[in-house]
């Protein structure tokens, strides 16, 4: 292999093993089946904030889709695993030991069945409240405390059919309020990463 070529091999995995002050992860199931589903409202919303930030999601490592981006003069990288959601850990975990980021600024974006559709919650730390995503994340991480930004899909009256409705496609009067949910969960990312947690969670949290 010619130097010169070898040279810019090695200087493309430096830059891309910088390290990242963020790492901001949406939590869903990748593939078409799901793309609409309650369960995938953590992908939307980190796709609402990879538009604003002007940030392509074109690299597939570390079972996931990723890209980096600047969030103010703070290097952020944004990504989807596609590991399916009770895996979700798997991928944070090589992209937080890659990426060198402390486990403090990692924030996970995810659905939410304990509250009501539309509302948004800020938080650091905590259980997992039986989401498969999170648990796997806590495990593979070996801890808890990291941000959650908690979007709320609400819970069916029929605790049975919880599994299933987390599956299902949001409803049409749904879907008309969603751009407002998607994007200010995007600003409460963008807010806990200028400005800190606690003036993140007086901003943007929900009333709902």
């Amino acid at each position: 292999m010619l130097p010169s070529v070898l040279a810019k091999i090695i200087s493309r995995v430096k830059k891309e093993g910088e390290k990242m002050e963020y790492v901001i992860v949406g939590l869903g199931n990748p593939g078409r089946r799901y793309e609409q589903t309650r369960h995938n409202i953590g992908f939307m919303a980190l796709q609402t904030l990879a538009g604003r930030l002007e940030i392509e999601l074109d690299h597939k490592s570390f079972d996931s889709l990723w890209g980096k981006g600047a969030v103010g003069d703070q290097k952020v990288l944004l990504a989807e695993p596609q590991t399916y959601m009770n895996l979700s850990g798997t991928a944070v975990r090589q992209l937080q030991s890659f990426f060198k980021t402390d486990i403090s600024n990692l924030i996970v974006i995810h659905d939410d069945l304990d509250l009501p559709f539309g509302s948004v919650r800020l938080k650091a730390g905590g259980g997992t409240a039986g989401h498969k995503g999170l648990a796997s994340i806590q495990n593979n991480m070996g801890t808890s405390e990291f941000t959650r930004v908690r979007l709320g899909i609400g819970k069916p009256v029929d605790k049975t059919r919880i599994e299933g409705y987390v599956l299902e496609p949001f409803r049409k009067e749904e879907c008309d309020e969603l751009p407002v949910i998607l994007d200010q969960a995007a600003t409460a990312v963008t807010e806990i990463i200028l400005n800190g947690l606690q003036q993140a969670m007086n901003r943007c949290q929900t009333k709902i």
